[in-house]
């Protein structure tokens, strides 16, 4: 479900609309031009670019877009990364980070060219109660902030029960 909302995977039947648009019947470029310019996405294993510190991988998506300058692009992930908590380490390397700091900056990452839609798969997955509470707090806060729907997928049934809506799956669909 998450692939094919974040246009990764097309649907074997029907068709799905996007922002009033069938995405299914795009091409793999338009895809990706959807991807970058509506979706962004919170990976449950984070998928920092390991070589890149937090700054250069929240502004990859930007880069990608080609919109803003690199000034621009660059003053836009530092405010992320401070609306995360993370204005000191916006130049470590993903590697220097702890699991929630890594989570924060993917967080950021999925913000940086202001999606219509945040699809977090398990997105506080990896992370203790504390942290898992801190996580989906700051992604409801800047998401309503920013007037962006969330997608989660998620276990936790504490979380679960936060969400404004849920639907729960059992074998692939909606029970």
């Amino acid at each position: 479900l998450m692939n094919i909302l974040g246009c990764l995977d097309r649907p074997t039947s029907g068709a799905y609309f996007l922002d009033g648009r069938d995405v299914s019947k795009l091409n793999k470029n338009d895809l990706a031009d959807v991807r970058n310019q509506k979706i962004g996405f919170v990976f449950q294993s984070f998928n920092l670019l390991p070589r890149l510190s937090a700054l250069e991988n929240v502004m990859m998506p930007m880069r990608k877009r080609g919109v803003l300058s690199p000034a621009a692009m660059a003053d836009r992930a530092h405010a992320l990364l401070a609306s995360v908590g993370l204005g000191a380490k916006t130049h470590r390397l993903g590697t220097q980070l702890s699991g929630g700091e890594q989570q924060r900056v993917a967080i950021a990452r999925a913000l940086a060219n202001e999606p219509a839609i945040l699809l977090a798969d398990e997105p506080t997955g990896n992370l203790d109660v504390r942290n898992s509470g801190l996580v989906f707090d700051l992604l409801t806060r800047l998401a309503k902030e920013n007037g962006q729907a969330v997608v989660l997928v998620t276990h936790n049934p504490e979380i679960a029960q936060r969400c404004d809506v849920t639907r729960p799956m059992r074998d692939g669909l909606f029970v």
